[in-house]
């Protein structure tokens, strides 16, 4: 089964870091919401940071502004994914540069 870290998960169902969990979800994923302020998303345990999922994702989608992507990279690669989603937004040259790693 694959499975997916959200970061950037967010309670709020119109937000696409909402809507990317229950997708997620609808699909038959695993899914480890991230975001340090939320105990729970969407009725699943929401973790503080990448380093506390609890396995290594097939794959990470960041719905984060591109400063604060820029800070959680180095989290991401030492954690591990197959794929790293930058959705719209999240996205800058000094983002993709540093991705690119």
């Amino acid at each position: 089964m694959k499975s997916v870290a959200v970061i950037g998960a967010s309670t709020d169902r119109s937000k696409f870091g909402n809507k990317a969990v229950r997708a997620y979800v609808q699909q038959g994923f695993t899914v480890w919401p991230v975001n340090p302020k939320e105990p729970v998303v969407e009725g699943l345990p929401a973790f503080a940071s990448i380093a506390d999922v609890p396995e290594r994702p097939n794959l990470v989608s960041v719905y984060l502004p591109p400063p604060v992507v820029l800070k959680v990279l180095p989290a991401i690669a030492a954690k591990g994914c197959d794929e790293l989603w930058l959705n719209p937004g999240t996205e800058s040259p000094e983002v993709l540069a540093e991705a690119e790693r």
